[in-house]
């Protein structure tokens, strides 16, 4: 064999070994894609601003009671709603942080996801949350165009936006 020989089998190798690798990550960027799903017919970041009334609207918790989002509250209440899912890894670690920062601050929370059901059983007896307290469905997503997660909308007595909080790989932004 002579070394142009040589050299083309080289050459040949480190191609099929390219291709591997990048079937490889492409592999792992959907796994990514999938563990990171949306909730909700998610469209932009738009939506209600802060300091803007929030939308009312009635929705069903998993429970099967109405809770309605948007509507006045009790004087000196609040209410945090952190739209999550049961696939997003960050999400995970923000419902016990968000539960004790809702029981320091006596805010109610409403826990918003967009999954099949029993998937967000799962997600509820993992962290020990209210059925009551978890609304499972597009309408509340759509409503304040949540595109992000985990996402959340702290609603003051008065049912207008206070705030809206994102994360982005575990960084926090702010609306």
């Amino acid at each position: 064999m002579t070394s142009a020989m040589v050299s083309q089998m080289l050459l040949w190798v480190v191609v099929i070994l390219q291709g591997v690798t990048i079937l490889a990550l492409a592999r792992q960027i959907g796994v990514l894609h999938d563990r990171v799903a949306p909730a909700g017919a998610l469209t932009t970041a738009a939506g209600p601003g802060v300091g803007e009334q929030s939308p009312r609207m009635e929705v069903h918790a998993l429970a099967g009671n109405a809770i309605t989002v948007g509507g006045k509250l009790a004087a000196g209440k609040a209410l945090l709603m952190l739209f999550v899912s049961s696939t997003c890894p960050i999400c995970k670690k923000l419902i016990p942080i968000a539960k004790n920062f809702a029981k320091s601050e006596r805010l109610d929370v409403l826990f918003v996801g967009d999954a099949d059901p029993s998937e967000q059983r799962k997600l509820i007896a993992q962290f020990e949350l209210d059925e009551h307290c978890f609304v499972n469905g597009p309408e509340v997503g759509m409503t304040y165009r949540i595109d992000k997660l985990p996402y959340a909308v702290l609603l003051d007595d008065a049912g207008m936006i206070a705030a809206k909080a994102w994360s982005t790989a575990g960084n926090i932004s702010k609306a």
